[in-house]
């Protein structure tokens, strides 16, 4: 089972915790994992922990580990920058489901990070 959701960000690089439009998702009788796919370059998904200060970290963080300019790509369309930190997190997470219910640790959140925003992205949400 498949269904697509719709992330809209107002930044260039913003995180969005997802979690419950995820788990709106699940079919009620699911067991096994749920898988959740960016199909974008330069966007990509986690998982840790919700809170809106370690949200603001991470933003933070990714702006300091990857410079903004001085790339190569950038002489295509100057966003070398959003693509790498992409690939740094990955474009997908897989999480246990037993009962149609999400089996994340307790502090654990499925986050949607944006690094070329912004912008409306998609994010598959697959369900085996």
């Amino acid at each position: 089972m498949a269904d697509t959701l719709s992330v809209s960000t107002d930044e260039r690089l913003s995180v969005v915790d997802v979690t419950d439009r995820v788990a709106a998702a699940v079919p009620a009788d699911a067991d096994g994992t749920v898988t959740v796919f960016v199909p974008h370059t330069t966007a990509a998904v986690t998982i840790n922990e919700g809170e809106p200060r370690l949200i603001g970290d991470l933003e933070t963080a990714l702006e300091g580990l990857v410079a903004e300019d001085g790339w190569a790509h950038d002489q295509i369309d100057n966003n070398a920058d959003s693509h790498i930190r992409a690939s740094l997190i990955g474009p997908s997470v897989t999480v246990p489901v037993s009962d149609g219910s999400l089996d994340l640790g307790t502090w654990q959140s499925i986050l949607f990070v944006e690094c070329d925003g912004p912008r409306t992205r998609s994010l598959e949400v697959r369900t085996n």
